[in-house]
Formats: structure tokens, C-alpha cells, sequence
């Protein structure tokens, strides 16, 4: 029964991806690109995925950033969150990740999804994901407000609220704030966070994402870890 929960969910939030935009062919050399690395290189066993847009394609830190865990990036830059899940046959289920931290959503409302609609796409994303691992811990990433996309803040801040509001009602499923550490005190994007286009992030900018991507690790990452791979003692 809960099986067909998250099937029909699934098909569900399905339509509204579908009629949006069907073509997610133009990633398609992306994530061959992904997929001829893991044969040269397989990648870590037990690992924390990193998958989504552009800010994660960038996070080239992550494995210095997150020391104490086995990573994987699957960024692909200027994707929609429904690209995600479109690919996660290729770039999800075969790496069976004990935690996935997922980021995307501004290019999304960029290109004019409704707040509700990002909603729904995170939600079919964890449905999907959920098909093969019912359990694995997932984090998003709140849509990050940028100098270059100021005009999207009011959108930004209602996507988060609706996307923090369904994660709350969802077992397993974070929703790590980061927006409000990345605002002045007049409620603009910092300039100092970001490099020379205003929209992707420089060292302290991440260094805020961390802050709130680390003790959730800890708090879920190692607990899955251990219930996947019984004989782990350690990261």
C-alpha cells in the first residue's frame, strides 16, 4: 500500500512536470558525462549525494567542506529541479546514496514556474528517488536569494515557505534554510556572497550553505549509513 502511495504521488505530480516542459533532452550530454566518469571512476560506495543546479555543479569544495563523509556531485548547470528527477534513474538510483542534499529552484521560477509548481517538483522528486530507496534522508536547500534575481524574492520566499511547509509534514525529508543568513538587514541579497555575475556563490556563500548542510549530516547521514552497511564503524 505504501508502495502504491508514492507510485500514484508520483504520476500525480507527474503531469504538471510533464506539461511544462517534456524535453529533457538537452541534458542528455551531461549526464552521459556523468555516466562515462562512473565507468572510468567508480564512484564511493555509502556516499552523500549532491545533486541540482548550477550551485552545485560549482560546489567544487565539497569533498574538503564535508571531510568526514564520502561525496558525489551531480550538478548539472542551468537545470530546473524536474531535471533532477527526470535523470534519476542514471544519476540517483545507481549510486543508492545513504543522504541526498538537493538544490535547484531559481532557475525554475526564472523561467516562470509558479512557486507551487517548484513545490510540486521537489515532492515528485522525492517520490521518485523513493521508488528505490524508501528511507534515504533528503535535504533541500532553500531557494537561495541572489543579486542577480532580485526581482524573483517574493516568489523565492513563498516557493520556500510552501516547499518548507510540505517537508515538515514528511518523514525523512529536510528543509535547510539558508536564505535569511544570505539577506542585509534591509532584506537585499549580501553582494559579498556572490562572485561577478550576482548569481552564483564565492567561498562565503557556500560557507553559510555549510553551516546549515553539516549538522544535518551528522544527524541523519551516519544513522543511514549504519543501517545500510551493518559493518561500518566509521566514515
Amino acid at each position: 500500500m505504501k508502495r502504491l502511495t508514492i507510485l500514484l504521488t508520483l504520476l500525480f505530480l507527474s503531469f504538471g512536470a510533464i506539461a511544462k516542459d517534456a524535453d529533457h533532452a538537452k541534458w542528455e550530454t551531461d549526464i552521459q558525462a556523468f555516466e562515462a566518469s562512473d565507468k572510468a571512476n567508480p564512484p564511493p560506495a555509502h556516499a552523500v549525494l549532491f545533486i541540482g543546479s548550477s550551485s552545485i555543479r560549482m560546489w567544487t569544495s565539497l569533498a574538503s567542506d564535508f571531510p568526514n563523509y564520502r561525496v558525489i556531485n551531480r550538478g548539472f548547470g542551468g537545470s530546473d529541479l524536474d531535471d533532477s528527477t527526470a535523470f534519476a534513474d542514471r544519476i540517483v538510483k545507481p549510486y543508492r546514496p545513504v543522504a541526498i542534499v538537493l538544490y535547484a529552484g531559481d532557475n525554475d521560477l526564472q523561467g516562470g514556474d509558479t512557486p507551487e509548481q517548484v513545490r510540486d517538483d521537489f515532492a515528485a522528486f522525492v517520490a521518485k528517488v523513493r521508488q528505490d530507496q524508501p528511507a534515504v534522508p533528503i535535504a533541500f536547500i532553500s531557494i537561495k536569494p541572489s543579486v542577480a534575481r532580485e526581482n524573483l524574492l517574493p516568489k523565492i520566499e513563498e516557493a520556500n515557505k510552501l516547499i518548507r511547509d510540505w517537508s515538515m509534514q514528511q518523514k525523512g525529508v529536510a528543509f535547510l534554510d539558508v536564505a535569511p543568513a544570505m539577506l542585509d538587514k534591509n532584506g537585499q541579497p549580501k553582494r559579498e556572497l556572490f562572485i561577478e555575475d550576482g548569481l552564483h556563490m564565492n567561498p562565503s556563500g557556500y560557507a553559510l550553505w555549510i553551516a546549515q548542510v553539516r549538522p544535518w549530516l551528522a544527524d541523519h547521514a551516519t544513522a543511514a549509513e549504519v543501517k545500510q552497511n551493518p559493518n561500518t564503524t566509521s566514515k
